[in-house]
């Protein structure tokens, strides 16, 4: 990755900055949409719930944004990447086995949360209508919700250029909006600022209705936090603590604004104040602004849920690196770094959020399963932080207090947030469990894999190789035999790439090559290595890839062939008589080997399971040959039996015919 272009959003620019807010602050900027309303629900306003309501909004946005995101996880960067994958290919260096629970967990709850976001910023937009239309019917919203939800998802395959340049000045006006609102009613009730005291958040627990559980929806205003880190790539760790101290304050200015507005109407309920989907939102906006009000509030709702989706396809993107996601196709819709396209995905997510919002019709009932999945994700980064802070040798004194903090803080949410689980957090948690076992059962299966696969030595072969090359009286097979090898050490080879080439039918070529590829803890890189095994017959290259970095095998071959033309190292011309004279260049063929499972196996019950759903999933995902960007006329495929336990002594007799 070139230096300027590393350096392209993380300095610190104005460009840089509104970038930030088009791209990171999506869901956090939307939470005033509905945290408020979720905290009353349909209670009588009382002063004492109010003014606790949005102390503890401004603590956990203080504490739990601000302290643990903004300030410390930004440090835990992958070469300027974030995310809770980034932050696990970090630690995945102290060599800890089970750091991986926490990593696909966390990766899981974080793809289910993308599923509901869109559906609850959109819906709370959306439902403003009513302040007009009172007698509109669920229905009619409902599918104004999914035209505005297909569209969104429609437009991602064109990549976020084009959107970025509106989403930029729409966000900075939304919290300009936000921080305005706010304001003006702030100064006719100046005595809210008082509920900066924690001793009001304190005081919620002990007069809300809910007691203790009023926190699941305290939490709402505090789960886009998890997105900022995984967006840091985009943007830039200066950038992102910059501009949140401006998205902060209009949020809590906002906040407090809906506050003095409430407390201004005590002893009211929301529903006599705006009908049936009263929203302090809505309430605070004079009349004649709110048809403004209400399409500003949508756009931002489409603009955080696009947030979330690019956040996904980045996801994902890293978990197939890991070996964690099966092969997915992946387009680059246009030449920003960072920037893909994942079409299966990109549905998946949108048959999803339809899903979401024909099972909850209205934003109240989604209230009840945000947030579980989110909560999840939040311990399971802390505690890959807790790894990450022993790593940089962080002082014990200062690290044991605040991760302690940290999970006390995050478990007394996720305590708060399971009443939700009956009322709707079983939806999230079905999506993120299924999502947890596709990566659990493809990393397990990928490690078995590797345990039974066969590897020689190269040197073992050679002068075999050498003599098939040159051996006229067996036919030839092509004139560049290329095989893609998992072996990670440059001697070594897998047993059934010899048994390709000698035994299934000798495979006469004049030039073997072993490509292998390496995908690198780090995000942007792209090297190679050549090793001559034997001058003019034999040569391994090896390509070392960043985990954000495009494997386009095809291209990238024929490019360090080119270079090795030029530099004089291989003769690729045929080596046919007439096409040699007339300087043709020889054909390359491509051998991939696909195993299947044989039926020679004697495997433990928990492997069958796996091995047979990882089998089922391959048939779903990209064939080899796709994945490794290859030409399917210069590609053949083997197929090969997977033997992981072959039986042992069959104790077969043989009969002995007598005399």
């Amino acid at each position: 990755m070139s230096a300027s272009h590393k350096n392209l959003h993380s300095k610190l620019s104005i460009g840089g900055l509104l970038i930030t807010l088009g791209i990171i602050y999506g869901d956090i900027g939307t939470s005033p949409l509905y945290v408020m309303k979720a905290i009353l629900g349909n209670h009588v306003i009382n002063a004492d719930i109010v003014l606790g309501g949005i102390s503890c909004v401004f603590w956990t946005l203080t504490l739990q944004t601000t302290i643990k995101y903004v300030l410390i996880t930004l440090s835990a960067d992958n070469h300027g990447e974030g995310g809770i994958f980034a932050l696990y290919a970090l630690v995945k260096k102290t060599k800890i086995q089970w750091l991986i629970v926490p990593a696909i967990i966390g990766g899981s709850a974080l793809l289910a949360d993308g599923i509901i976001t869109p559906p609850i910023s959109i819906s709370s937009a959306v439902e403003g209508i009513r302040a007009f239309y009172p007698t509109m019917e669920t229905q009619t919203i409902v599918y104004i919700v999914i035209s505005i939800l297909f569209v969104l998802f429609t437009i991602q395959q064109f990549g976020t250029k084009l959107v970025g340049k509106f989403f930029a000045p729409m966000m900075l006006i939304w919290f300009a909006m936000l921080g305005t609102l706010g304001t003006i009613q702030v100064i006719n009730y100046p005595e809210v600022i008082k509920a900066i005291n924690p001793y009001y958040a304190y005081h919620l627990l002990t007069v809300h209705p809910d007691g203790f559980f009023v926190l699941g929806f305290v939490f709402l205003c505090t789960t886009g936090a998890e997105a900022l880190y995984s967006d840091m790539g985009h943007c830039g760790r200066k950038n992102i603590r910059i501009s949140w101290m401006f998205v902060k304050t209009t949020l809590v200015l906002n906040y407090f604004g809906q506050a003095a507005y409430l407390i201004h109407h005590e002893g009211s309920t929301l529903q006599q104040l705006g009908g049936e989907n009263g929203n302090p939102f809505y309430l605070i906006m004079p009349h004649w602004f709110l048809p403004f009000g209400i399409v500003v509030a949508t756009l931002a709702a489409v603009i955080a849920s696009q947030a979330l989706i690019s956040g996904s396809f980045t996801l994902i993107n890293e978990a197939m690196r890991l070996n964690f996601w099966p092969k997915v196709k992946i387009k680059y819709p246009t030449e920003v770094k960072g920037q893909l396209y994942i079409p299966s995905i990109n549905w998946l997510l949108f048959f999803g959020c339809v899903g979401i919002v024909l099972h909850f019709e209205k934003s109240g009932n989604m209230e009840h399963a945000y947030g579980l999945a989110i909560i999840l994700c939040m311990i399971m980064t802390t505690i890959l932080l807790n790894y990450y802070l022993i790593m940089k040798r962080v002082k014990l004194y200062f690290m044991v207090p605040l991760i302690t903090i940290y999970l006390l803080i995050e478990f007394s949410f996720l305590f708060a947030n399971i009443t939700k689980f009956a009322e709707g957090g079983y939806v999230t948690l079905i999506i993120a469990s299924m999502l947890i076992s596709v990566m659990t059962i493809w990393y397990l299966a990928k490690k078995i894999n590797k345990n039974y696969t066969k590897v020689v030595k190269v040197d073992d072969y050679k002068q075999v190789l050498v003599e098939l090359s040159q051996d006229l009286s067996i036919p030839k097979y092509a004139t560049h035999l290329v095989y893609m090898t998992n072996a990670n050490r440059v001697d070594e080879l897998e047993e059934k790439i010899i048994y390709s080439i000698l035994q299934k039918r000798p495979k006469r070529a004049d030039i073997y090559w072993f490509v292998h590829v390496n995908i690198l803890t780090e995000p942007y890189k792209t090297q190679y290595k050549v090793t001559e095994i034997a001058k003019d017959d034999i040569y391994r290259i090896d390509f070392n890839l960043g985990f954000r970095e495009p494997t386009k095998i095809n291209l990238m071959f024929r490019e360090v062939i080119k270079d090795m033309v030029k530099r004089g190292e291989v003769d690729i011309t045929s080596r046919y008589e007439s096409l040699n004279k007339n300087n043709i260049i020889g054909d390359f063929k491509f051998v991939l080997s696909e195993k299947f499972l044989s039926n020679d196996n004697d495997l433990r019950w928990h492997e069958n399971i796996i091995m047979n759903s990882y089998f089922f999933i391959k048939k779903l995902s990209l064939s080899e040959e796709r994945a490794f960007g290859l030409d399917s006329s210069s590609v053949k495929v083997e197929k090969f039996p997977m033997v992981l336990h072959a039986p042992e002594n069959i104790g077969l007799t043989r009969i002995v015919p007598k005399e």
